[in-house]
């Protein structure tokens, strides 16, 4: 009894949900209602032109063709006639104006919501990342926001026009006939029927399809960026069957919408042929009976097509409605997810370089603590390493200083105010990380050290010279200003990792973290690198994660971590002579001769 009241429940919270985002996708139009109730106005023109064609051919046949009336002035058939075109022309006027001005409003609204959605995915925070997909968040940036398009530029200026089309025809047959109108508005029920009996399986299968499209868009994603693994490996093969097998489920639901949509039309337009067969055998039987004019079961006939039009199209309307309703869900659901948003404090700094941490304790997820306990202070201008092995937690440390992730237990602190009280961009100004890593962007080499920092090239050379990147910056064709591919796929890992810290030297922070910044770098140059270090680390807090001594035995204090705890701690010489953790970790190591 319990599972089913729970069932219950969370169908109704769905429908709710989805009735709210469609309420909030209204709501933004309210920057452009004058807009759109100039659409409004054009739209109750272009339907009262549609509503008087058929009532101006009513007057032409039974007045002038069948009655043989006396005709005068504009009251002739050359009078109505041009009355019948006039009634096109402004129709037509109407309905061109009334398209491009929704469309317009349309594409504004959803270039805001594109924006907005892009904004909202550059505030999110890692934890966010790890619960979403790639492919899910392009998807709602992308397909979904392109689905909301049919919202404003066809279902709420077309609904709008496709009721006020129903309810002025059912006027005028009502003013023309009371006894025959009736009979065309009876397959209304039957049509309301079988489109909501459809209702459920649209909204589920439509949820499918979206879910599929992201997954689809994940693993394009996923395989275009790994594609020289699949190729190394050879599993171009089994790429492909995973991807058709996804491609294939995606096919199936994309065939039963099709189904659907299918099946509603031909179903609206058997009903719609048996109501105006029933009208023809009526009107038959009244005009050889005397009591209805051929013109009036014309302008009947006329009517009723154009009575089931609307109703078609908006049957047809509540597919779009579902699929929009779905789409929406998706994109509030990033807009709307606050727990997913870094919230940073108001304290602006600038970051001097203190670095402080009090028995923090750290976890991805539950209790699996990465950090247990860990406390250190390094202060203004030193150099302090975090060694150890894989997963111990040294990586960890450096995303707490920048805030990327906030410790469950303990407080991390910069300058003696705890990270969650300081403004996020003003703290990671002041932080720079370079990764072993490193992600470039499609661009030149000096936008990718810039990234988009009003710099002179000066301060950006400045920044080369320092980072030892003289030479390979000199051996490009075109300098600072060559291209850099995706990714940065046409340079080494060497040469994308000098980029980085030139990227970081360049924007001069008071807390300069290096993760293995020198992993991939040649013995020669990181001899060169290691000058630079020096130098620009005079005056400000380094940072090292490192496996190679030359990094680190220089360092004002070594961190041993293992197991997420501070096992050792002291200078190089201090730990070397303890004998323990550290002193084994550096007998293994290729550089040990340099040790002392």
């Amino acid at each position: 009894m319990r599972q089913g009241e729970e069932a219950v429940h969370l169908r109704n919270e769905q429908r709710l949900s989805g009735r709210h985002s469609l309420f909030k996708l209204a709501g933004r139009m309210a920057p452009f209602k004058w807009g759109f109730a100039l659409c409004m106005v054009l739209t109750v023109a272009a339907n009262g032109a549609e509503l008087l064609k058929p009532y101006v051919m009513a007057i032409i046949i039974d007045d002038f063709l069948r009655g043989g009336a006396q005709q005068h002035g504009w009251y002739s058939v050359v009078g109505m006639g041009t009355t019948y075109f006039l009634l096109i022309a402004s129709g037509a006027v109407c309905t061109l104006l009334h398209t491009r001005l929704i469309n317009r409003i349309g594409q504004k609204i959803l270039n805001r919501l594109r924006i907005e959605v892009f904004s909202a995915i550059e505030r999110m925070s890692l934890p966010a990342f790890d619960r979403y997909t790639s492919g899910r968040l392009i998807t709602r940036a992308t397909n979904d926001i392109e689905t909301l398009d049919e919202f404003y530029t066809d279902i709420i200026v077309n609904l709008f026009r496709d009721i006020v089309l129903l309810a002025g025809i059912v006027g005028v047959m009502l003013a023309m006939n009371w006894r025959l109108a009736p009979g065309g508005v009876a397959a209304v029920p039957v049509i309301a029927l079988i489109t909501f009996s459809m209702r459920r399986a649209l909204r589920k299968n439509f949820k499918r399809m979206k879910k599929l499209i992201g997954r689809i868009n994940g693993f394009f994603s996923e395989n275009i960026d790994g594609m020289k693994t699949v190729q190394t490996f050879g599993r171009e093969k089994e790429k492909y069957e995973e991807f058709a097998a996804l491609d294939s489920e995606y096919y199936s639901t994309t065939l039963l919408q099709i189904r659907f949509n299918s099946l509603l039309r031909p179903l609206m337009e058997v009903v719609n042929a048996l109501a105006v067969a029933a009208l023809i055998v009526y009107g038959w039987r009244g005009i050889t009976g005397g009591v209805l004019e051929l013109g009036v079961v014309y302008a009947f006939t006329t009517y009723i097509k154009k009575f089931f039009e609307p109703i078609n199209d908006l049957a047809e309307k509540y597919n779009t409605i579902q699929s929009a309703a779905v789409s929406a869900d998706r994109v509030f659901e990033v807009l709307d997810d606050t727990a997913a948003q870094e919230h940073g404090g108001s304290f602006a700094g600038p970051v001097l370089g203190a670095v402080e941490f009090r028995d923090v304790w750290f976890a991805y997820e539950g209790e699996n603590w990465v950090l247990r306990g860990v406390s250190f202070r390094v202060e203004k201008g030193q150099k302090a390493a975090f060694v150890g092995p894989t997963g111990a937690g040294k990586t960890t440390i450096i995303s707490l200083i920048s805030g990327l992730y906030h410790a469950q237990r303990g407080q991390v602190l910069v300058d003696d105010v705890p990270v969650e009280e300081w403004e996020l961009g003003a703290l990671r100004r002041g932080v720079c990380t370079v990764l072993q890593e490193v992600f470039l962007f499609s661009g030149t080499i000096a936008e990718n050290i810039s990234l988009s920092d009003p710099m002179t090239e000066e301060e950006i050379s400045r920044a080369v010279h320092l980072a030892a990147a003289d030479a390979f910056v000199a051996k490009q064709p075109d300098g600072l200003q060559t291209r850099v591919a995706e990714r940065g796929s046409t340079f080494s890992a060497g040469e994308r990792q000098l980029i980085s810290f030139a990227r970081a030297i360049a924007h001069n922070p008071a807390v300069l973290v290096l993760d293995e910044a020198t992993a991939n770098i040649d013995s020669n140059t990181e001899q060169v690198i290691q000058q630079s270090i020096a130098s620009i680390s005079r005056g400000r807090t380094a940072l090292f994660i490192a496996h190679r001594l030359s990094t680190v035995r220089d360092c004002n204090c070594i961190y041993v971590l293992r197991g997420g705890t501070i096992a050792e701690q002291g200078t190089h010489r201090e730990l070397l002579a303890r004998g323990g953790i550290y002193s084994e970790w550096c007998r293994k190591l290729p550089d040990v001769n340099s040790v002392n």
